[in-house]
């Protein structure tokens, strides 16, 4: 495995916030072995984050290659030329698919039985029980090519080459004010985070000053929808894009904006990497606490209302979240001016 010219695959087929996290390997990869071939497979709707990534070479869409037959798609996948491939996301059909297209270096985790049967080097990750961050846990992945190096969490950021931003269409230009701080509102999660709640979210946006803060919604279609009349919309300092961006257009102004305040949400991480200010808000649960998914970035900060939350430390279901106060959130926004000014 010392041949850095090999063509090396990440496979992460999940959401925005995951593939984000796992961007730091294909810098590691780089760091150790410069002349390697990074490629990556994902799903269509993420292609634009990888997109971004001065690191990666290749990206292979895994929504065409599920739809062959499994003799099809092996066929496929062996045509890549891959030499290392690893399962950052355990995915049963593609171990399966992997094994049939005989790669050579095939590296999963041992917490999944079909990885014994399917995969020839496995590393021993205990992902829910960790205290590292997830990408940390990522980088793990990578000891089979001989890369064992330590990452602190603060210097992450340096393995991440996010350095092919989409342009910014005169459309969203136009939707920022130079004049005012420009904060980005995600208010839903499409079920992968706890979330804050509408009426705080509410209480956010009619608290903000209108001549100082020009504040710009995001959202699927579907999260209008759930939405509705529930948020202050129509406050004259609120540009509504629920449904109306593309990724690459929310990419794009996300890096133009200056703050994006979510729960544990895809954009909440772009904008950790982008350098914005991202305020995450989490539930301290384990495996959903920002120990293990804090945004990554030096201006990015994870509020929780409880250190100590009994539910929350014995993984139970708990709301704790709703209890951070609009306010905090505000004082965290007038700290970061107050210092960039």
């Amino acid at each position: 495995l010392q041949n850095s010219t090999m063509r090396i695959l990440l496979s992460r087929t999940d959401s925005i916030g995951d593939v984000v996290l796992t961007l730091p390997m294909a810098g590691m990869i780089k760091k150790h072995l410069p002349e390697s071939e990074i490629h990556f497979l994902g799903r269509s709707y993420t292609s634009p984050v990888v997109a971004c990534s001065g690191h990666v070479d290749h990206f292979h869409n895994f929504d065409d290659i599920e739809k062959m037959r499994d003799a099809d798609a092996a066929e496929v996948i062996k045509s890549w030329g891959i030499d290392v491939w690893i399962h950052v996301f355990p995915v049963k059909k593609i171990a399966r698919l992997v094994k049939q297209a005989d790669v050579k270096t095939r590296i999963g985790t041992t917490g999944r039985l079909y990885h014994i049967l399917t995969c020839n080097k496995l590393v021993r990750i205990s992902r829910k029980r960790s205290d590292l961050h997830e990408s940390q846990l990522n980088l793990k992945l990578l000891a089979p090519l001989g890369i064992t190096e330590n990452t602190r969490l603060d210097d992450m950021p340096s393995l991440i080459s996010f350095n092919k931003v989409p342009e910014l269409s005169e459309r969203i230009t136009s939707l920022l004010n130079p004049g005012k701080f420009n904060i980005i509102l995600h208010p839903k999660s499409k079920g992968s985070a706890i979330e804050w709640g509408l009426e705080n979210f509410s209480a956010l946006m009619n608290k903000l000053e209108k001549d100082d803060f020009q504040v710009i919604v995001t959202g699927t279609e579907e999260d209008k929808k759930a939405i509705g009349s529930s948020l202050p919309l129509d406050n004259k300092n609120v540009v509504n894009l629920l449904g109306k961006l593309s990724l690459e257009e929310l990419i794009a102004l996300i890096s133009f904006s200056d703050a994006l305040v979510a729960a544990s949400t895809g954009p909440l991480h772009l904008a950790g990497i982008l350098d914005r200010l991202a305020i995450g808000l989490f539930s301290s649960r384990r495996p959903i606490h920002p120990g293990r998914w804090a945004p990554i970035g030096k201006y990015s900060h994870a509020l929780e209302n409880f250190d100590d939350c009994q539910n929350c430390a014995e993984g139970e279901g708990c709301y704790c979240i709703s209890a951070i106060s609009p306010m905090t959130v505000i004082r965290m926004i007038e700290a970061h001016r107050s210092r960039s000014a």
